[in-house]
């Protein structure tokens, strides 16, 4: 960014309670004209909070002389906005925003070349804030960095600080932080690490929790879940089946779980580090893996699946595999792509449960959620 390009006030609309409920109403006619063409329950509508419910954000710096603020760049006319305050966000990163510039601007070594700030944040107080750098972190830099990280957590911020830089990330305390949700009166705790995945909206979270609790309660035999990132879901859910398999690809997210079951004292659920595809290929018998090594699929008796993939939803090959489950739980962050899986899935489910999860609001995004039971005869 350059001194030449306009930096503006945040421009923030008009959040009322009647606004709110009317982009959910939207949301609810658009998800039930999705999926006009299926039998449907009642739609369970989530609500999120209005404003401070997003846990992560992430902001470019715009630089000005020796000052620096957070910005954003207008999706239309890529017009620098400047942000002092950010409603989206959590409150904890509102507080932090103006008390970390506070420490950055006597600090040039601090400044220089900073271009980027994520935050992440917990309903339990912690948060993980990375400075992202176009240059290489040199020890005065971590000296300087230090002491900015030792003069925050004395104003009371329980913080982790984190320098990257192409090929280089320098860790000052931790590179995770512990949230802490209430999911049906229960406290659950699960380590979420810098640069992994993690649900945006924790109260939505608890919520989608809960409701996938409630619909798998009574349930008979074991559990399959297919990208479980760092056990969100499988976690809260081991309490409902006999035994839990989960698999996901990425390492960081595997290492999460592992620790996630622990700290939860969690003793029948085992992470596999495997894709979606290629457990589809072990379950089918079309590859043997080592990674599979000691574990013996036979002795599951896996008659509910549980699936929350990503946007592109799930792939034909898996669609098949999820369609050998009596019971399906499907958790969608693109409504459309579901409704295409279900296209497929429809012919051996029925929806027995459906659900709108506002983990995004004021955008046009929603989550969806079905339990789907194998069609009689």
């Amino acid at each position: 960014m350059t001194q030449s390009q306009q930096v503006s006030a945040d421009p923030a609309p008009l959040r009322t309670p009647a606004y709110y409920q009317a982009q959910l109403d939207e949301k609810r006619e658009r998800l039930c004209g999705l999926f006009a063409d299926f039998t449907l329950p009642a739609l369970e509508v989530h609500a999120s909070p209005a404003e401070h419910y997003r846990m992560r954000a992430e902001f470019r710096i715009w630089h000005d002389g020796d000052d620096l603020y957070h910005c954003m760049y207008a999706p239309a006319t890529k017009e620098i906005i400047r942000v002092d305050q950010f409603p989206t966000a959590s409150r904890l990163i509102n507080q932090l925003m103006p008390v970390l510039l506070e420490g950055l601007r006597p600090h040039p070594v601090l400044r220089r070349k900073l271009f980027q700030i994520d935050y992440l944040s917990t309903q339990s107080g912690q948060i993980c804030v990375s400075l992202l750098y176009h240059r290489k972190l040199e020890s005065e830099w971590l000296q300087a960095a230090e002491a900015l990280q030792a003069d925050l957590r004395a104003k009371g911020f329980e913080l982790q600080l984190i320098g990257r830089a192409h090929k280089q990330k320098i860790c000052l305390g931790e590179e995770f932080v512990i949230e802490r949700l209430t999911v049906q009166g229960r406290e659950l705790v699960y380590k979420q690490v810098e640069n992994s995945f993690t649900q945006p909206n924790a109260a939505i979270n608890e919520q989608m929790l809960g409701w996938a609790l409630d619909v798998t309660k009574g349930s008979e035999g074991d559990l399959l879940e297919l990208y479980c990132g760092n056990g969100n879901f499988s976690i809260a859910l081991a309490q409902n089946f006999r035994k839990v398999l989960a698999t996901e690809i990425a390492k960081p997210s595997v290492d999460s779980a592992q620790f996630n079951i622990a700290a939860n004292g969690v003793d029948n659920l085992i992470i596999l580090r495997m894709s979606a595809e290629e457990f589809t290929m072990a379950m089918r018998g079309e590859r043997e893996f080592n990674r599979l090594k000691g574990v013996d699929l036979g002795a599951y008796q896996c008659n509910t699946i549980f699936v929350d993939p990503p946007r592109a939803g799930l792939d034909d090959a898996t669609v098949k595999l999820v369609q050998d489950y009596d019971n399906i739980l499907y958790i969608s962050c693109n409504p459309e792509t579901l409704q295409a899986n279900m296209q497929v899935l429809g012919d051996t489910h029925e929806i027995a449960r459906f659900a709108l999860f506002d983990q995004f609001p004021w955008t046009h995004h929603m989550e969806a959620g079905v339990y789907l039971k194998r069609k009689a005869g």
